[in-house]
């Protein structure tokens, strides 16, 4: 049973059930191979270790933890993209191309977390395909929305490539509390959503089974090298190196 949450432009449990699959989607559990998904460097964590003295223990958990945060963080991402499909107007998600899209408006989105979340490179990369985009109709939008922007705007997106400057009215930047007006009609909807989550999320968490965090990468890391902990990060990453089959480390 969910709370009144007095939203107009969402029902209480559209938002409710998409806060709880959000919610579901954050990460309980880590293990060697996860923990190596991009390989580590250890290199970078003996000189952590050594110039932070800290013990290896403390800056492996502090990897772990950052880990699991940037995965969480993507999951945010899926909880600002996926709401507007539950708002009135045709909102869609697609699975590949635009973040969001409305054939019926004829808008097409990027949608960013931060202001600064995009290196030059990607951004030419996505503004030249919103050039392309725009040029395939006159009455097509494209818009970057960026949910922690400087400042709240609806604005050309300008910008430089190779040494140009362009901009098109039909290409906007925009921060996402202004988004939230264009697909709502309501200039407070984006502050009503940020005021009213914590209630939803304290309902989905009630009713939710408590889950500690599993945690095998010492017991695994351990088992490669169990008189070091420092030598099985080696042999993680420089196993198949020469010389590696004879590793000795103070």
């Amino acid at each position: 049973m969910t709370n009144n949450y007095n939203l107009s432009f969402i029902s209480d449990d559209d938002l409710y059930s998409h806060v709880k699959e959000t919610v579901e989607k954050y990460r309980f559990s880590i293990d060697l191979k996860k923990f190596n998904k991009n390989l580590i460097d250890p290199i970078k964590l003996t000189f952590d270790s050594k110039v932070y003295d800290k013990s290896l223990e403390e800056i492996i958990e502090s990897e772990i933890i950052r880990q699991i945060d940037k995965s969480n963080t993507n999951h945010i991402g899926y909880f600002h993209q996926n709401i507007f499909k539950y708002f009135k107007g045709n909102w869609k998600v697609p699975k590949q191309g635009f973040d969001l899209i409305n054939e019926n408006l004829k808008i097409f989105v990027e949608m960013k977390n931060k202001h600064n979340t995009m290196n030059s490179s990607s951004a030419q990369k996505t503004y030249i395909a919103m050039q392309h985009k725009i040029l395939q109709g006159a009455d097509i939008t494209c818009m970057l929305v960026e949910i922690i922007a400087k400042n709240s705007q609806n604005i050309p997106w300008k910008i430089s490539i190779n040494g140009e400057q362009y901009n098109h009215d039909n290409i906007r930047r925009i921060s996402i509390d202004k988004f939230y007006t264009l697909v709502t009609g309501e200039i407070d909807a984006f502050k009503k959503i940020c005021e009213i989550l914590p209630t939803v999320l304290n309902d989905v968490i009630q009713n939710q089974t408590n889950e500690a965090i599993q945690n095998s990468v010492f017991e695994e890391l351990s088992n490669i090298a169990p008189e070091s902990l420092l030598k099985s990060l080696y042999l993680l990453s420089f196993e198949k190196y020469d010389g590696f089959d004879n590793l000795q480390l103070d």
